[in-house]
């Protein structure tokens, strides 16, 4: 690893999120992929079958859902580590 960084994520495991933000996890995961797939547009990729560097296609520049669940489920982890975050630093999660 360069200059031996050692990732060091605050542990999250401890927090048990309310079946209420169930929902939230799911909004948040489609606006993750949508801010991703903005910000490889605007560096000038677009979809291809396959990925590729090299002509900038990349296979998940489709709807969210369009994405094969394995891609879904990667950003509702994303969403879920963040809301888990969220609550382990102390802040209150509500809707009003």
């Amino acid at each position: 690893m360069k200059n031996n960084y050692v990732p060091q994520p605050m542990d999250t495991a401890d927090v048990k999120l309310p079946e209420e933000l169930d929902q939230l996890v799911e909004q948040m995961a489609r606006n993750v992929h949508e801010v991703w797939a903005q910000s490889r547009i605007d560096q000038g990729w677009t979809y291809g079958p396959e990925r590729s560097d090299a002509l900038r296609q990349h296979p998940c520049l489709v709807a969210y859902d369009e994405l094969p669940e394995v891609e879904k489920a990667y950003d509702r982890d994303t969403a879920l580590g963040t809301l888990k975050l969220i609550t382990k630093l102390g802040f209150k999660i509500t809707k009003e």
